[in-house]
């Protein structure tokens, strides 16, 4: 099942998406500073590309420089790729057969404002690195 849903989310909006976080990534590894965020996009590009059976926990182990990276990110990119997922996600939801490829890019929005301090899991394991 998560793969039907996976190959629908590509062709609705999963290929679009990926092209702005790889272009976001590019732009940002421009420079030396950019690269970590630079690296941050290209890793929530790929889980855009293929969300379903995948989820993001909070990495315990990130701290300070992780919220002032999260700080740098959204004004940066973060903002540019949430509106992304929020004109995708309304789009999406015009139609009934839409609607879970919605909700799931308005799912997609706190990952994309605020990326670094999250690890992105199988949902078969989304306790594996936290801890529990």
């Amino acid at each position: 099942m998560k793969t039907i849903l996976n190959v629908i989310w590509l062709v609705l909006s999963g290929f679009w998406l990926f092209l702005g976080y790889l272009a976001a990534g590019v732009l940002l590894c421009i420079t030396i500073i950019g690269i970590p965020f630079g690296i941050a996009a290209f890793r929530i590009g790929v889980y855009a590309l293929w969300p379903f059976g995948y989820t993001t926990v909070e990495r315990r182990d990130a701290g300070a420089p992780s919220c002032l990276g999260n700080v740098l990110w959204l004004i940066l990119a973060g903002w540019w790729l949430a509106l992304a997922h929020i004109v995708t996600g309304v789009l999406l939801c015009i139609t009934i057969i839409g609607i879970p490829f919605g909700i799931a890019n308005f799912k997609l929005i706190p990952v994309s404002l605020l990326p670094l301090g999250r690890e992105i899991v199988s949902t078969d394991k989304p306790f594996a690195s936290s801890g529990w």
